[in-house]
């Protein structure tokens, strides 16, 4: 039940409302899926009407899919949206006109005072925005109606950034209200890690470190920073990727059972995975993360920058492009099994996926036989993107003569559960958003703790500039460093999968 409200999206002129916010609305309405009273108010410093507003979003716009709508329901969606011109979002004065906006709203759809304000701004304003809120009376509107606010990455630089931003946005919402935004977590294989794990009891006798050899997440990117170059060497692939995103896959991968499946359980024992990682620190940061930057190289697209190249970026940057970690669990369940996580930009392919490696039986008896049995892993391959699905891959035998073994694969892909499109994160978070659902949000005191497992490597990579910062090829898999970290097993690795196609109209993850 989706209460009647309304979405106020400050930044409304900018990329993400236009690519992703107003396009994944326009597909709850078309599903419907909204409340019978909703508006969308955007608001920013761009000068335009609700006409000129809804022209740029609605009929300009190349990232609304229309193709399966109607005229009527385009217009009918578009007499939603409205707009607020103001010059300075942390200003009371400003501000005041956001609200002489929502109550014309509220009186024309009948929107009884409900509110969700998205902070879709630099980061610079996440804790200047609910204070000038409060100071006009947003963040607890009269007459019984509620506020929520959802706020975007980077929640935070570090851990001490983080806990200030917790306590400054606190003063005037409740953490109940509160809903860190990360897009990962929309995702639909994400998502069912949970329901794998949970709902299935042949999977749960062997998720732990008696079965388990290892477990990799891999997250990798074909493009490079181009010209966000400047924005980017102040973040690097430790803060963009690993701090939230990853982590939060492997949270979901190795958490202990929620005692039920609502937010409160499922993000407590969130909290306790985080904070059961290993420190990384010292000698073992040299030891256990590989940094690196891609560099000029030729791929398919042609002749591709290095990072030290492109625009914005220092000569003589130290900000990672790749990043490959080794850590651990220090818990009854992982005690031991080493966690591989890597992600990287200008990569041969783009794909987020987790692999599970399972230990071999303690002796391979056909490996006399045929030495490919030896390479012969069971392994489960989750991806996330593209082509969300999964794979379970073992050994059978060859048909023929003697005992030659080969990896064959079980798989199953998202896409055959519905007829139509496996919905966008953004539109699953949104909807949960609506609804007060934070099971799928980040809750303040697990960004701190993933933000402390960070801290430590970043901290070691200042105040140890020999650590070296490895070079790659543009359209590599990365450094030969990253292999490395393997070096206690000379069978396993991380997994490369070779570029994805279609064989007779079927799609292979390995």
């Amino acid at each position: 039940m989706v209460d009647p409200h309304v979405l106020v999206i400050f930044g409304a002129s900018g990329d993400l409302n236009t690519r992703k916010l107003v396009p994944a609305v326009f597909e709850l309405y078309k599903f419907g899926l909204l409340p019978d009273k909703f508006a969308f108010l955007g608001a920013s410093r761009t000068d335009m009407t609700d006409e000129e507003f809804r022209q740029r979003l609605i009929y300009d716009n190349e990232h609304l899919d229309t193709s399966n709508a109607t005229q009527e329901q385009i217009d009918d969606y578009a007499k939603m949206l409205y707009y607020a011109d103001i010059s300075d979002y942390a200003n009371p004065e400003d501000l005041k006109i956001v609200r002489g906006r929502l109550e014309e709203i509220d009186e024309k759809h009948g929107t009884p005072g409900n509110y969700i304000f998205y902070l879709s701004t630099p980061p610079s304003l996440y804790d200047k925005i609910p204070a000038a809120l409060a100071e006009v009376g947003l963040n607890n509107p009269k007459g019984g109606g509620w506020s929520r606010l959802i706020v975007e990455k980077p929640f935070g630089y570090d851990t001490e950034s983080a806990e200030k931003l917790n306590d400054k946005i606190q003063e005037y919402f409740d953490e109940d209200d509160i809903y860190r935004i990360d897009h990962y977590l929309g995702k639909e294989t994400v998502q069912n890690l949970l329901v794998t794990r949970f709902a299935n009891g042949f999977f749960e006798p062997l998720w732990n470190r008696n079965y388990v050899h290892s477990i990799q997440i891999t997250a990798a990117e074909t493009v490079g920073v181009g010209s966000r170059g400047g924005y980017y060497d102040d973040s690097g692939a430790l803060r963009d990727m690993v701090q939230n995103h990853l982590l939060q896959v492997l949270a979901h991968v190795a958490m202990e059972p929620p005692i039920g499946p609502d937010a409160k359980s499922i993000r407590d024992e969130k909290l306790k995975l985080f904070r059961s990682l290993r420190p990384i620190e010292g000698d073992d940061i040299a030891k256990n993360v590989v940094r690196g930057q891609y560099v000029s190289a030729k791929t398919e697209a042609g002749l591709q920058n290095g990072y030290l190249e492109e625009e914005g970026v220092p000569k003589d940057s130290k900000t990672e492009t790749y990043v490959a970690i080794k850590c651990y669990i220090d818990n009854w369940r992982w005690a031991g099994v080493p966690i591989y996580i890597r992600t990287g930009k200008h990569m041969p392919m783009k794909l987020t996926e987790v692999v599970i490696t399972f230990t071999n039986p303690p002796q391979r008896i056909f490996a006399e036989m045929d030495d490919e049995a030896l390479s012969c892993d069971n392994r489960l391959i989750i991806r996330i993107t593209p082509k969300e699905g999964m794979a379970l891959e073992f050994g059978m035998k060859v048909p023929g003569e003697g005992f030659r073994v080969k990896n064959v694969d079980m798989d199953f892909f998202y896409q055959d559960l519905t007829q139509g499109d496996v919905p966008e994160a953004y539109e699953r978070l949104l909807l949960d958003a609506m609804k007060g659902d934070p099971t799928l949000y980040a809750r303040g005191d697990s960004v701190v703790a993933a933000w402390k497992f960070v801290d430590g490597i970043l901290e070691g990579w200042k105040n140890n500039p020999d650590i070296p910062v490895h070079d790659y090829p543009a359209g590599s898999w990365g450094p030969q460093a990253a292999t490395d970290l393997w070096d206690n097993c000379e069978e396993c690795s991380w997994r490369n999968p070779a570029e994805a196609v279609f064989e007779n109209d079927k799609y292979s993850l390995l």
